[in-house]
């Protein structure tokens, strides 16, 4: 089998093209860098520049299954451009994958893209599944809808279209976890905000697995990627000080000063979901980190 993966460079993307190539599977991947077009044995790079509508049609011969993990990162300071920025990485991208599979006879049979938790309202109760009405109103609501959308046209070619709704994604070496940790060792660490609001995290190497098992059992439609016990923001801060050793001297840090420091991005770490793994359990996938403490004991082992 052959797949293709956008975001390939990716915290995600990154090992989900190693664990791909563990498995046996060939793999393409499109760079907007020509200096990383690589190829070794299983692994071949394209070049494709969305924001000039190229792409290296070569990059989808005999692809099965396409990954569309290619997004800017939504933990800068979302200025009027950036914004903009963040929309069309995920939209134009995805636009431009249609394009080309339009154009020629193709082989892919599925498309996965990434999405975001984001698309429900933050709230202290309310526990959301895949098939919840409620949506968010906010910037980070209409950043996955557009996105989806852009998934789901797809469908029109015949195609296979999944959509992985993703949490907190912890890793040691990326994302948030190290950010979060390092006013931690530095003895600085505090809760944020009112330290309630909820963090629906997933152990990165959960995450690559929830791809892998999209793909073997071709499971369409929509799937959190959260693991099966969320946390309190405070929860999440009091373990890692616990697992790093470090005390907790500082008190909350209100959220005013977080909105005047971050603006509207501030809502990614003062606003959270209660989101439910039910749905993709009941299709047999098994977790390996379902507990806060074992994932952080595991990302942070020496």
């Amino acid at each position: 089998m052959k797949v293709l993966i956008t975001g390939a460079t990716g915290l995600i993307g990154s090992r989900l093209a190693k664990a791909c190539l563990e498995k046996g599977y060939d793999v393409n991947y499109l760079t907007t860098s020509k200096e990383k077009v690589e190829s070794e044995k299983g692994l071949q790079g394209y070049y494709w520049n969305p924001k000039k509508g190229e792409l290296d049609a070569e990059a989808l011969s005999d692809v099965s299954v396409i990954f569309h993990l290619a997004g800017a990162s939504i933990s800068k300071k979302w200025t009027k451009s950036y914004r903009k920025t963040i929309i069309d990485s995920r939209t134009k991208t995805a636009g431009l994958l249609y394009k080309a599979l339009q154009k020629k006879a193709h082989t892919v049979e599925h498309f996965i893209a990434a999405s975001g938790i984001g698309i429900y309202p933050a709230s202290f109760t309310n526990l959301y599944t895949e098939d919840s009405n409620e949506e968010n109103a906010a910037f980070l609501g209409e950043v996955v809808r557009v996105w989806e959308k852009a998934a789901d046209q797809f469908e029109s070619l015949g195609i296979s279209v999944t959509k992985v709704r993703t949490g907190l994604v912890l890793a040691k070496d990326g994302g948030a976890l190290p950010e979060i940790a390092r006013p931690i060792k530095m003895w600085v660490g505090a809760p944020l905000g009112s330290g309630e609001q909820w963090q629906s995290w997933i152990h990165i190497d959960d995450m690559i697995n929830i791809y892998l098992f999209i793909l073997e059992e071709n499971l369409e439609g929509i799937f959190n990627a959260v693991a099966p016990n969320p946390v309190t923001n405070a929860r999440l801060t009091k373990t890692i000080a616990n697992i790093l050793q470090k005390p907790l001297w500082l008190p909350k840090i209100p959220s005013f000063v977080l909105r005047l420091i971050l603006g509207d991005m501030s809502k990614l770490i003062l606003e959270g979901q209660l989101v439910s793994s039910e749905k993709i359990e009941k299709h047999g996938f098994s977790f390996q980190y379902t507990k806060l403490e074992n994932a952080l004991a595991d990302l942070f082992k020496k």
